[in-house]
């Protein structure tokens, strides 16, 4: 069996037919046109069919798929439009109206808004728990939970989910089981390992790795991601064939890339606790996480999510963070993470309208939270732009 970083870059060859290295990009709408009646059935109705209509499959978007559920060592995968296209199609793929999800109290805000905006409004019940409290998850258990989801590390607050627990949790109770491994990404954390049923990405993240396209993917097994696929010829959550081309071309270099940002961001981790400025360092690489065991019994390496809480009053912090903003030059204020650049954001004012005081505080929001993403910069020069913001 090969190795990850070898079956990412020939994980899937089978759907180019071409004779090019590279996969070509395959931009049209409706690829099948044909006078026998047997086959032209067979494309409109074989799930992911490759070459139909785009918002059936596309052969980019099969490649990509057969890459990650490789990664994820799940059957199947379907690639999708955004993270979000990927979350909603797939926990409308296990719930309808009259029953009931756990989920943690920390996700990331547009799954929070889904939850509480979007599935309330259909009859679906939902249960927000402690992560770190596994005995939380039992409980809120009813007869009509169809459904456990969750997110580990947790956006933006990084605490864990221990996903042994909630694998065989799911198992006992004949609950599907289904987790958003974003910020962890594949080559850090295969949570099927722990008896996960299905994983989500925003494959905008560091799957992709460049910040230059929107993309979700859903793992787990073949019958499972029929269902999810469609759900998804009704949501119209096709990726376009660029993007797509895109995700393959950033996953050929994943390894490498979460590599470096693991090793930086344990080397910025240590730095930043070692400093006046900041109040607390939040990473689950340190040994100061208070979950760092349960990191080192499920996660393979830390990720690039960092958060610090700045020294002072909640308002002096407040102050302080948009001081570093302001004068950070090689960090950039800005959504997202996960890329080959290193981004920085205040998640009390990203999240104020999406989150209410109460919501803000039991996540662990607070003004004078800094969430870092670590990108794969040198460094002393990462480091350094740090030290000339602060002193500024």
């Amino acid at each position: 069996m090969a190795k990850v970083e070898t079956n990412l870059i020939h994980q899937g060859k089978e759907f180019n037919e071409t004779k090019s290295v590279v996969t070509p990009i395959f931009q049209t709408a409706t690829y099948f046109a044909s006078d026998d009646l047997d086959e032209y059935i067979k494309a409109a109705t074989e799930t992911k069919f490759p070459e139909f209509y785009h918002r059936h499959g596309n052969p980019t978007n099969s490649q990509v798929a057969s890459v990650v559920a490789d990664l994820e060592k799940t059957e199947d995968a379907l690639v999708l439009a955004t993270g979000m296209a990927a979350i909603s199609a797939a926990i409308l793929s296990v719930v309808k109206a009259g029953d009931h999800i756990v989920a943690q109290h920390a996700h990331y805000s547009g799954a929070k808004l889904f939850f509480n905006e979007f599935l309330i409004n259909y009859g679906i019940t939902i249960s927000f728990v402690d992560q770190v409290d596994n005995e939380s998850f039992e409980k809120a258990i009813q007869k009509n939970t169809k459904l456990i989801y969750i997110e580990t590390p947790s956006n933006p607050n990084l605490e864990l989910t221990d996903l042994e627990f909630i694998g065989k949790l799911g198992k006992e109770k004949a609950i599907i089981t289904m987790v958003d491994n974003t910020f962890a990404s594949p080559i850090n954390q295969n949570p099927a390992d722990f008896g996960i049923d299905v994983i989500v990405h925003s494959a905008t993240k560091y799957l992709g790795g460049h910040s230059d396209l929107t993309a979700g993917i859903v793992c787990g097994t073949k019958d499972f991601i029929h269902k999810v696929w469609r759900k998804s010829l009704v949501l119209g959550a096709s990726l376009s064939p660029f993007d797509s081309w895109l995700l393959l071309r950033g996953l050929r270099t994943l390894s490498l890339r979460v590599r470096q940002i693991n090793e930086n961001a344990l080397q910025f981790a240590t730095w930043l606790e070692q400093q006046a400025f900041v109040k607390s360092v939040i990473y689950v690489g340190l040994p100061s996480h208070p979950q760092h065991s349960l990191a080192q019994k499920q996660m393979k390496g830390f990720t690039g999510m960092i958060c610090i809480e700045l020294a002072g009053s909640e308002n002096e912090g407040f102050e302080k963070a948009q001081s570093i903003l302001k004068n950070l030059k090689i960090f950039a204020n800005a959504a997202s993470l996960g890329g080959v650049e290193s981004l920085i954001v205040h998640p009390a004012s990203m999240w104020g309208s999406h989150h209410s005081a109460q919501q803000k505080q039991i996540s662990g929001i607070t003004k004078g939270m800094l969430r870092i993403s670590i990108g794969i910069e040198h460094i002393d020069d990462l480091i350094g732009d740090f030290e000339q913001a602060v002193s500024s």
